[in-house]
């Protein structure tokens, strides 16, 4: 099974939620890889190179090849080793839905709530750095906490929802199968104990999420071995970047071969420039060059990125 999948690199860290959603996509899948842990607040000199700009986490490459986002990188697992399925036919909707939910109204409180109150466990220069990706002031120790008493009570209110959609005995969060979306629910839960177990108790109250956890994180994070930050960027240097497929634009895009940058819709606003040279209902990619690596092509998903023609005023 899975035989024929090239070799993937990912740059992660440890308690980084997000990378746990990967983490877990590549158990699931049965895969091997390498892992590049990566700092994680600014700079990351040798992420950058790689990603045209993009400082987000995790980043998955595959030679000169490199994926943003966790939305588009469970994509391309999926098209690399189609069994075990992640997106089962006819939940793709339902499971696109609890995605959407769990990564914006759920993980937003929830985050604020679990980095405000276990501010010692956390590097020191990262609530700093997060306020600054958000072009806002660099809050003291009061305000964080402030902040974190505040979404206290809108994550104990999700976290019911949850034990609701389990408690009519299913084994997944879309039903009797496991989908994606039980993923991208996990990861914000996983977090609460990422650091410190001192809001384990948050959890105490919900054995039916309880118990769909811990089938979840059993699929554990495959087969990985170390790698350097040094020998991802070789590879990149390398290696050529593969052929991007063929693209399905819409009228008003940006035509392919043109100048783009694009940018998240949410934070961490940094442009990726580039050359257009795919572009689906699913993802966009963009050829970048730099001295360090050469040519690059850098993948993003569709939705949740604002693409655009450069001279254009974002």
């Amino acid at each position: 099974m899975n035989r024929n999948v090239p070799d993937l690199i990912l740059h992660h860290y440890d308690f980084s939620n997000y990378s746990e959603k990967v983490r877990l996509a590549l158990g699931y899948k049965g895969l091997a890889w390498s892992s590049v842990v990566i700092p994680p607040v600014l700079p990351k000199p040798d992420l950058t190179p790689l990603t045209g700009g993009y400082r987000r986490t995790p980043v998955l490459q595959i030679g000169a090849d490199v994926y943003c986002d966790t939305r588009l990188i469970l994509r391309v697992l999926e098209r690399l080793a189609p069994e075990p399925i992640l997106y089962p036919e006819g939940l793709v909707g339902m499971a696109t839905m609890i995605a959407s939910w769990a990564e914006s109204a759920l993980v937003h409180p929830l985050i604020l709530y679990v980095s405000g109150i276990n501010q010692d466990a956390l590097p020191g220069e990262l609530l700093a750095d997060r306020a600054r990706m958000r072009d806002l002031p660099v809050p003291s120790e009061a305000t964080v906490l402030r902040a974190a008493h505040r979404n206290a009570p809108l994550t104990r209110i999700q976290l019911r929802l949850i034990e609701d959609m389990l408690s009519d005995g299913r084994e997944w969060i879309c039903g009797g199968r496991f989908s994606f979306a039980d993923l991208t629910v996990v990861h914000p839960l996983w977090f609460i104990t990422a650091r410190t177990d001192r809001l384990k108790h948050e959890l105490e109250p919900f054995p039916f999420t309880r118990a769909w956890m811990a089938r979840v994180l059993a699929c554990g994070h495959g087969r990985s071995s170390p790698m350097t930050s040094a020998e991802a960027l070789a590879i990149a240097r390398d290696a050529v970047p593969g052929d991007p497929g063929r693209s399905t634009p819409h009228p008003e895009d940006p035509p392919l071969g043109s100048e783009v940058t694009i940018r998240a819709l949410d934070y961490a606003r940094d442009d990726v420039q580039g050359e257009l040279v795919l572009l689906t209902d699913d993802e966009v990619a963009i050829r970048t060059r730099n001295d360090q690596v050469g040519e690059m092509i850098v993948h993003f998903p569709r939705v949740g990125y604002d693409l655009r023609g450069r001279g254009h005023r974002h």
